[in-house]
């Protein structure tokens, strides 16, 4: 039973974090070595320990080497994090030439609106192409980004979230415009909403920014980086916005009228 409690352990840590599993086997190996200072809390605070260590000293070196730089991990620059649970992940990890875009368009947003700063979700992990970064399902190349709407609270800018996570609260298609999700769940797609499972937390005292939001997406569109823009039809339509950069991301996928997914060219 211990030998499948720590394969569970190690497959849910590398899931989540990527390097987590490995760093779970060297600090049982290394106990298993010395045969001393065994306790759970021993074991679980070293675990912790080299863990931040190699998180936020270690592994950005080296990512960066391999071509993956991370994003800012305050909230004092104008690209934050929505979280910080996001870089304690490991999940903030992207090409140099995004992160740049990104500081770019982070501080042109700030110098039009100092009440405005630009909120990211996942990115992708610090190694490996392909190594899939779940429940996504194409973030694994450094090229891909989630950011966060834009809401308003009692009418007033900011940069509040309704979602502690940064998905699973939806803005709501009105009775009049197109149901995406009806249509894929009807269709068999039973997971397009399940982010709603994952909000970890919510508000309701906030309402949907239309207007800054769609002035984040055309910046996203104007710039030649970009290759394509991710976003549920209905916000789309309700942006009045038309440029073959910005499409459906399609039934497969989960619903995007809770974040934009953000990718850049090869």
């Amino acid at each position: 039973m211990k030998i499948l409690a720590h394969v569970i352990i190690v497959s849910i840590l590398t899931i989540i974090t990527q390097i987590g599993g490995i760093v779970w086997i060297m600090n049982f190996a290394f106990f298993r070595w010395v045969k001393k200072g065994n306790s759970k809390w021993t074991k679980l605070s070293s675990f912790l320990v080299i863990y931040l260590l190699l998180t936020f000293l270690i592994i950005p070196i080296f990512a960066k080497i391999t071509g993956r730089v991370p994003l800012p991990i305050t909230k004092s620059d104008n690209l934050i994090p929505h979280n910080y649970i996001t870089p304690l992940l490991n999940r903030h990890y992207v090409k140099p030439r995004l992160k740049t875009q990104l500081l770019e368009l982070a501080d042109k947003t700030n110098s039009e609106n100092k009440l405005l700063k630009v909120s990211y979700l996942d990115a992708n992990f610090p190694f490996i192409d392909g190594f899939p970064l779940l429940p996504h399902l194409s973030h694994n190349d450094g090229r891909k980004v989630d950011l966060s709407f834009y809401y308003t609270k009692n009418d007033e800018e900011g940069n509040l979230k309704p979602s502690n996570t940064g998905y699973g609260a939806f803005v709501e298609p009105s009775d009049t415009e197109y149901n995406q999700t009806k249509e894929c769940k009807s269709a068999g797609y039973w997971h397009y909403d399940y982010t709603k499972f994952l909000k970890l937390g919510s508000r309701n005292d906030l309402v949907f920014d239309l207007e800054n939001t769609r002035n984040l997406v055309i910046k996203l569109v104007q710039s030649p980086l970009t290759q394509k823009i991710l976003i549920e039809p209905h916000i789309n339509k309700r942006m009045n916005l038309t440029n073959n950069k910005i499409r459906f991301q399609g039934c497969r996928a989960v619903r995007h009228d809770d974040h934009i997914h953000h990718q850049i060219n090869n």
